[in-house]
């Protein structure tokens, strides 16, 4: 296979961030309507992510919180969007770098994306080992199941990059 100095692959990605941070920025001027709500799967300890030590301990390596019904204070950048959720009862306000993101779903409308790592993978082309490997999961951990009121989604459309890779 011929190297692509192009870098495809790093373009979709981007432009798949993009859609994200898109979907967020609507939500943050009109709030969300109908069914849609997200579910945001980030790596705790990526750079740029705040979060409270009691999260990062409690999700050392990665993290899916849900915007539905009880959220606040959403402000999408360019680079990141900052988000204040309850956990244990108290207002929580949390920062997260698009980089940082693996996942993003709306099963609302059966609608979900899967990202490599993009701070692990800068480091693996700058040649530095990855800080931990990107989890390949769709749906959140056992431990981070979603509220009861939650309707598990079937067959969520999830966009991998592979469907576009010529084999």
């Amino acid at each position: 296979m011929a190297k692509d100095y192009i870098g495809y692959e790093n373009l979709v990605d981007q432009a798949l961030r993009q859609v994200v941070r898109n979907a967020l920025g609507r939500v943050q001027k009109q709030g969300l309507i109908g069914s849609h709500h997200f579910y945001v799967t980030f790596k705790t300890h990526d750079k740029g992510v705040e979060l409270p030590d009691f999260l990062r301990e409690r999700y050392p390596d990665e993290m899916t919180i849900v915007l539905q019904n009880q959220y606040s204070g959403l402000d999408v950048t360019d680079e990141k969007f900052e988000v204040t959720l309850s956990f244990q009862k108290l207002p929580t306000t949390i920062v997260v770098p698009f980089a940082a993101v693996t996942g993003f779903a709306d099963p609302g409308v059966q609608f979900g994306l899967q990202f490599k790592n993009a701070t692990a993978a800068a480091q693996q082309t700058a040649g530095a080992a990855p800080s931990a490997p990107a989890q390949t999961e769709s749906s959140p951990p056992a431990d981070q199941t979603p509220p009861a009121t939650e309707t598990p989604v079937e067959n969520p459309q999830v966009v991998s990059l592979d469907k576009f890779r010529k084999k």
